[in-house]
């Protein structure tokens, strides 16, 4: 049986906003209009703009609105920073960067860092050998200094997430809070797979915001594995690989 994909952010995120427990941890999330732009823009002072089939980072924007009357707004995608002065001015090149493609609105939230740059979490869910779901692995991704994005193709740097978490709570609090992502990680996997029957895996992205609330940014269902093999601990990879075997992702 095929492993199931699912390639769009806005469906994934209709089906995840169906459970009332997992809403709490949602950023508002919505289609991309003019309004949505404005609206959320000048609430929440800054927004991610994401295409709703990119994978890798690729395409995101964030748009901030600032204090500066001549600089009014804040516009950055990969290391290009723009700024203008007028919201026209910024929707003008939101609809270039847009073309013809779908694109989302999220609320930004601002990122805990470690040593001055930003880092969200990788959850990783599989079904096990007992056709359960499991977290078998959770890591950080440090984002590139120059960058909006924390994935890896784009530059960030896969971490333990104690050593990027040291700086915000101790030791035993670091564990009890992964416990909680993990937990969270598998209730986000069980409300997919009602929707979706064939998944067999998800990596979830988590930001943590500075009260220490999680957010999941994105759910992706074909998750990079190789992250992990920066662990020092292998065993994490191995068990990783050993099921995506036996579910058919990867030949033995």
């Amino acid at each position: 049986m095929t492993i199931q994909r699912v390639n769009s952010k806005w469906a994934k995120t209709l089906v995840l906003l169906k459970s009332e427990y997992l809403r709490q941890y949602i950023p508002l999330t919505k289609l991309f209009s003019r309004e949505t732009v404005y609206r959320m823009l000048n609430e929440y002072g800054m927004i991610y703009v994401k295409p709703i089939n990119g994978t890798f980072g690729k395409g995101v924007i964030r748009v901030e609105r600032t204090t500066d009357s001549n600089r009014s707004y804040k516009y950055q995608q990969d290391t290009v920073i723009h700024h203008y002065a007028s919201f026209e001015a910024l929707y003008k090149m939101l609809l270039k960067q847009k073309k013809n493609r779908k694109y989302i609105v999220q609320k930004g939230i601002h990122l805990l860092r470690h040593q001055k740059r930003r880092f969200d979490i990788r959850v990783m869910v599989q079904k096990n050998l007992r056709g359960e779901w499991e977290a078998t692995g959770i890591i950080g991704r440090l984002a590139h200094p120059a960058k909006i994005v924390t994935n890896y193709h784009s530059g960030g740097t896969p971490m333990p997430i104690d050593s990027l978490m040291s700086d915000h709570a101790s030791p035993q609090q670091i564990t009890i809070y992964k416990n909680r992502l993990q937990k969270l990680s598998i209730t986000i996997a069980n409300q997919l797979v009602a929707a979706y029957p064939n998944l067999k895996e998800i990596g979830v992205d988590i930001a943590i915001d500075h009260k220490l609330h999680p957010w999941i940014l994105e759910v992706n269902t074909r998750p990079d594995l190789q992250i992990f093999r920066k662990l020092s601990d292998q065993n994490v990879f191995h068990k990783m690989y050993r099921y995506a075997v036996a579910y058919g992702r990867y030949k033995h």
